[in-house]
């Protein structure tokens, strides 16, 4: 369906309409921003161990040096055959932003309960360079709260994005995004976490399309995305959707 074809005047006039409240969207980001930094923090005083290629690490070594970590919680349970199609869809857009992420006090660490060897191996399919560890035999993606047991499955709740949700609706793994500050003590504090769609600001193709003719074009949340390397040669004129 073609939106109303009309005059470049009345387009302009929709136009400066818009943008009065792309300009409020913008000062609402800002206000979400500084609330977002004026969090308190929560000090972790577990003791997570992960595997890494370079061998066991706690979470203060993933640091690696840094002062700012960002964990993105990767759907990839120990079962699994293949990374969650939505995470991929937005580890696509991380490797590009690692120089400036390191040289800005950042790390960036991937965490999956799969094994290390099906990550490597994915992560070979995918041709990533980001870092990518697994919390595989440690509770950190339960206490972060994006892997579920089935006995947590079996409740009539679970507890996802800061909500009490019906197991029907969850998953033995779901997204999310953890950052955390170590200070020169060497302690550790949990600052931040986002889940659902709350990540989504990360995810470049998105806002492109945004503000692309058809948008997103969508029948659901990112049901026409693909990993980068199903998709057919070429779209079908009509539709990216299927």
């Amino acid at each position: 369906m073609q939106n109303e074809v009309v005059s470049r005047e009345e387009w302009l006039e929709a136009r400066r309409a818009l943008l009065a409240k792309e300009k409020e969207a913008t000062r609402l980001r800002d206000s979400v921003n500084a609330a977002r930094l004026a969090l308190p923090w929560v000090k972790v005083d577990k003791d997570y161990v992960f595997e890494t290629p370079e061998g066991r690490k706690s979470l203060a070594d993933l640091f690696d040096g840094r002062s700012q970590l960002l964990i993105y919680h990767f759907m990839l349970g120990p079962d699994w055959d293949a990374g969650c199609t939505g995470c991929s869809f937005l580890s696509d857009h991380v490797d590009g932003a690692l120089p400036h992420l390191n040289h800005h006090d950042v790390t960036w660490v991937a965490v999956s309960r799969a094994p290390l060897d099906k990550i490597v191996a994915y992560k070979q399919r995918m041709g990533w360079k980001f870092p990518w560890v697994s919390s595989f035999g440690s509770y950190f993606n339960f206490d972060y709260h994006v892997s579920f047991s089935p006995e947590d499955l079996a409740k009539d709740k679970v507890f996802y994005n800061f909500t009490p949700m019906q197991p029907a609706d969850a998953n033995d793994e779901l997204p999310g995004l953890s950052a955390f500050y170590r200070n020169d003590k060497g302690e550790v504090f949990h600052t931040y976490s986002s889940y659902a769609r709350g990540p989504e600001e990360l995810i470049g193709t998105l806002m492109i399309l945004d503000r692309a003719p058809k948008g997103r074009n969508e029948d659901s949340t990112m049901n026409f995305v693909r990993r980068h390397d199903e998709y057919e040669e070429a779209p079908k004129a009509p539709s990216c959707c299927h």
